[in-house]
């Protein structure tokens, strides 16, 4: 397997595993409640400019511009374009910034219409804070954070196209070290870190806004561990708005399509995010926690192969190269499903203990872990399809194609908005611990968000299944099918013996955590038995086998 493909790969992992250090303190601290449900709306906000103008875009409109320029050895034609750029991005992300934090409240009143309603709630004694007030703060705090990781995400497609996969994917790493230890900071002056489940309103409020802090300081940090490697590769970077610059006319073409791309995917979490506010105080934070663990395959796994796959996509011509792009596209599904496939089953599974293992502590109880639990496994049912539509989509952007991945995406976007809306009502007046035989706690659990996630993974299969009609017409077109690469974009045949595989394996581990729960160890002892369990024997098995898969991702790991 490419260094490339190595480094991203284990990039991802540590920020993914530090990631998770940091959900396991928010956890601590926050529960699944009112104030989680905050901090998620917080992020999510200037996110959506982030996601906007990010990774996803940058890859779509500059990595593969600026990959062929750098490989045709045109150092000064990249260095402009690259300080093109940076120019553009800096100056429109600073207006959306400045307008952000202007209009904070009607932003929240729009992103959140649902905690409008919260200053009622509380004159009423049913809240114990008002959500809308508190995230209309917490937004003007976090907003500026938006500009730094739209800048961050430049820096990875500079270092990217030269193949400097690690430092960029490790970067994240400063940004959730700084929200921890604002968190652990703020709590241990007041005495609460070993005790936060006993912290009044006004002190958990003041963690809330400690967070906020700590994010905007990682997002500056996250830049600044980049910004040396990236200086030294384009020494003589400018940032300039240069239109007549070589490749930004293109690169501007193509952002067009490419930010329609994004603002479908971006509406379509805005729309999950407002959907869930009308549900009952603690649906937002539930779909965050699920979305983490959720994210951590999908990142790691479906990431590191289309991350490390598209400028190599990209310097190749794809007029005489649909052969070969084919056929890396099936290597890469089939090496993505080899390690999804067993995650989708671990977390349908075990992933109560997963969840238990990783939040349940402080603020976080036994109704939180059931309903988080059924969060994620609504969203693993479509992970395996998300991960492959990532590499698809990579594959139509090497082709110079970004409109096709927009059109799909608004498909998905009617379909997870539309079924969402159906699912999520019936569902919120499903009581959690009435359904698995808890005593009531004293902020009641819905399963409303079970609907908005079973409605996301729906919808991310029909995504992959249009992508995969579409890329098979695109590269008929350009003369695949004499190339004796005729057939089906997505190997079904092996995908589906690693689902079976799975199957077969967690059925033994499951058996053995039902007899070792009968002797009654700690919840996270069984954890760290059963969860190892699984994964060495479905590993095992494939060493045993001499599965070619296994043989490659041991070459990423080294």
């Amino acid at each position: 397997m490419s260094g490339g493909a190595r480094s991203v790969a284990l990039g991802i992992l540590a920020s993914k595993i530090v990631g998770l250090g940091r959900e396991t303190a928010v956890a601590l601290f926050f529960g699944v409640g009112p104030h989680a449900d905050v901090w998620r709306s917080a992020l999510r906000a200037p996110n959506l400019l982030q996601n906007l103008l990010g990774e996803q875009t940058l890859s779509a409109a500059f990595i593969p511009i600026y990959s062929r320029l750098v490989d045709k050895g045109s150092a000064e034609d990249a260095g402009r374009f690259a300080g093109a750029a940076l120019g553009l991005l800096t100056v429109t992300v600073s207006v959306v910034v400045v307008l952000g934090m202007l209009f904070a409240p009607q932003i929240v009143a729009v992103l959140a219409a649902g905690f409008l309603g919260d200053a009622e709630k509380v004159a009423a004694g049913t809240l114990e804070v008002d959500r809308y007030q508190l995230l209309v703060r917490a937004v003007r705090i976090v907003f500026p954070m938006t500009g730094c990781l739209v800048i961050s995400a430049w820096a990875l497609g500079i270092l990217n196209s030269h193949r400097r996969f690690l430092l960029p994917y490790l970067s994240p790493i400063v940004w959730n070290l700084a929200i921890v230890g604002s968190l652990v900071g703020v709590a241990t002056s007041g005495g609460w870190l070993t005790s936060p489940a006993a912290a009044p309103v006004d002190v958990v409020t003041r963690w809330l806004y400690a967070a906020c802090w700590g994010a905007l300081a990682g997002g500056a940090a996250q830049v600044a561990v980049q910004l040396p490697a990236v200086l030294r590769l384009v020494p003589k970077l400018r940032p300039s708005f240069d239109l007549a610059a070589p490749g930004v006319r293109r690169a501007l073409s193509a952002l067009g399509p490419a930010l329609a791309g994004r603002g479908v995917v971006q509406l379509s979490l805005y729309v999950d995010v407002f959907l869930a506010s009308f549900l009952a105080p603690g649906a937002p934070s539930a779909i965050a926690y699920a979305a983490t663990l959720i994210n951590l395959p999908l990142g790691v796994f479906g990431m590191s192969v289309a991350a490390a796959e598209l400028p190599e996509l990209a310097r190749r011509d794809a007029g005489s190269a649909s052969g070969e792009i084919a056929r890396r596209v099936r290597r890469g599904l089939r090496q993505s499903a080899f390690v999804v496939a067993p995650s989708v089953v671990g977390l349908l599974a075990f992933g109560f203990l997963v969840v238990g293992l990783l939040y349940r502590r402080g603020n976080f109880g036994v109704t939180d872990n059931w309903l988080v639990w059924a969060v994620l496994s609504a969203y693993a049912l479509g992970l395996l399809a998300s991960t492959m539509s990532r590499l698809l989509q990579n594959a139509f952007f090497a082709l110079g194609d970004t409109k096709t991945p927009a059109r799909v995406a608004t498909v998905r976007l009617v379909a997870s908005a539309g079924l969402g809306g159906f699912l999520m009502l019936p569902l919120d007046r499903l009581s959690v611990a009435a359904t698995v035989g808890l005593p009531e706690p004293a902020r009641p659990l819905f399963f409303g968000a079970c609907g908005l996630a079973l409605a996301s993974s729906v919808a991310a299969w029909s995504e992959l299944l249009l992508l995969a009609r579409a890329l098979r017409r695109a590269l008929d077109d350009r003369g695949l099918g004499s190339s004796g690469e005729a057939g089906p974009v997505v190997p079904l045949a092996p995908i589906g013996a690693h689902l079976l595989r799975s199957l077969v394996v967690a059925a033994p581990v499951g058996l053995g955590w039902w007899g070792l729960a009968g002797l009654g160890p700690p919840f996270w002892a069984q954890g760290l038995v059963v969860l190892p369990a699984f994964a060495v024997v479905y590993l095992g098995w494939a060493w045993l086998r001499g599965a070619e898969e296994l043989q490659l991702w041991l070459g990423r790991l080294g």
